[in-house]
């Protein structure tokens, strides 16, 4: 059993956690495919002094056996000790893997590296410069195998075709279907600003700068940006998507709508030319609440989808109207709102106050990522509970979602 002092060196386990750590980031496999010079690779290894070996010369004995019945896919290099003390040792003082393929092999992964190389030239093949995005997503081109080279054809003929004018599913390319660009818009948009970058600007010195679209919802209200990661990669790329949809329920059984329809959706285009002889509108971003408001004189329900109402936008008539917006009292519920009153300054919030939210304390749950933005549109005493949210004052990432807030509560406030 091993003294104390060996719990200092690199054992063999330490070293292989090393090797695999380098895996896990790519760096083996991108030396592999364009080697700056790390390998040979030397790695030092925390060994036993010339006291240690004095004092516990059975575990240092233990340890460095280990090391070198492993040897194989490294070599290791040894040092001079206790010459002058304890008489001339040779423990191993660093571990050299003279390539990729050694260290590959150290941790299992030999397999998997020339996969990535097969897979890298054959990207090669299809385009250049496609041979820097596989060194920048070594792992994720493993992982896709054969469907990374299908994104490339489609990347490849989306930069011959920048603005198609079509929807994606009249896309025609030997097999590829609607379901496969769906399930790899991010591999394709990064495959397409790699192809477009290099295409502009030459061989690409440095892949980190070549800029990739992300599908995170930008919740731009006031740009005419598209709402969903697919609308957005249709937009990107000059196709044709399905315009976006608002959903509007009338509350006055008095104004007439279609026939007897009073729950309609309309195209985002409608909504803005309609001309509803409304006074107020009621924006929730809950489906049942939205079917449940009971009726109201001249209102109408509007229901909301998060951040990014562009529908809402350029709806010139709702500026005439009373707007009030009930959404989760979290602070991206405070954040909608924020947003919203960007184009109708007028909107006023319901119970999205603390008045709301301690009596409810029974029902609270967590908000999994806080936002942290500074908002500069909400009332005091709105920015006064979203401070409160942002800083744990009532709780550790406290929310509210509206469903859960008591129906009778709700429509006694509203009815207000």
């Amino acid at each position: 059993m091993r003294g104390k002092s060996a719990a200092g060196w690199t054992s063999l386990g330490v070293l292989r956690s090393l090797s695999a750590t380098a895996w896990d980031r790519g760096q083996v496999m991108r030396e592999a495919l364009e080697p700056s010079g790390v390998y040979p690779r030397r790695r030092v290894l925390k060994r036993p002094s010339a006291t240690e070996l004095r004092d516990d010369y059975a575990a240092a004995r233990e340890w460095a056996a280990e090391l070198f019945a492993a040897a194989g896919p490294y070599s290791l290099e040894t040092v001079d000790v206790g010459r002058t003390t304890i008489g001339s040792n040779q423990p191993p003082a660093v571990a050299v893997f003279g390539s990729p393929a050694d260290e590959a092999a150290f941790v299992g992964k030999g397999r998997e590296l020339a996969r990535f190389l097969v897979l890298a030239g054959s990207l090669a093949e299809l385009d250049p410069s496609l041979r820097e995005w596989a060194a920048r997503r070594p792992k994720p081109l493993i992982e896709l195998g054969d469907a990374a080279l299908t994104a490339a054809r489609v990347a490849l003929w989306l930069r011959g075709h920048p603005s198609p004018g079509f929807f994606v599913r009249q896309l025609s390319i030997p097999g590829v279907h609607t379901k496969f660009i769906e399930t790899h818009r991010r591999t394709i948009d990064e495959m397409v600003a790699v192809l477009v970058g290099s295409q502009a600007a030459g061989p690409l010195d440095d892949l980190a700068e070549v800029p990739i679209p992300a599908d995170a919802d930008e919740g731009l209200l006031g740009a005419q940006a598209a709402r969903t990661p697919a609308a957005r990669f249709a937009s990107r790329h000059g196709f044709l998507h399905p315009p976006e949809q608002v959903r509007f329920r009338m509350l006055d059984p008095v104004i007439p709508l279609l026939g007897d329809a009073r729950d309609l959706t309309v195209a985002a285009s409608a909504f803005r030319s309609l001309q509803l002889p409304v006074r107020r509108a009621i924006i929730t971003e809950n489906l049942v609440n939205f079917l449940t408001l009971p009726e109201r004189a001249g209102t109408v329900a509007i229901f909301g989808k998060g951040y990014g109402f562009s529908a809402l936008r350029d709806a010139a008539w709702l500026r005439d109207c009373e707007v009030l917006y009930w959404g989760d009292l979290d602070t991206h519920g405070f954040g909608i709102l924020d947003q919203l009153r960007s184009v109708h300054p007028q909107v006023t919030s319901v119970l999205m106050d603390e008045a709301t939210l301690l009596p409810h304390r029974e029902v609270w749950g967590v908000e999994s990522t806080p936002s942290r933005a500074v908002l500069g549109r909400l009332t005091a005493e709105e920015a006064r509970v979203y401070e409160g949210l942002q800083s744990g004052s009532y709780g550790n990432r406290v929310r509210l979602e509206q469903e859960l807030i008591g129906w009778g509560w709700a429509t006694e406030r509203l009815g207000r």
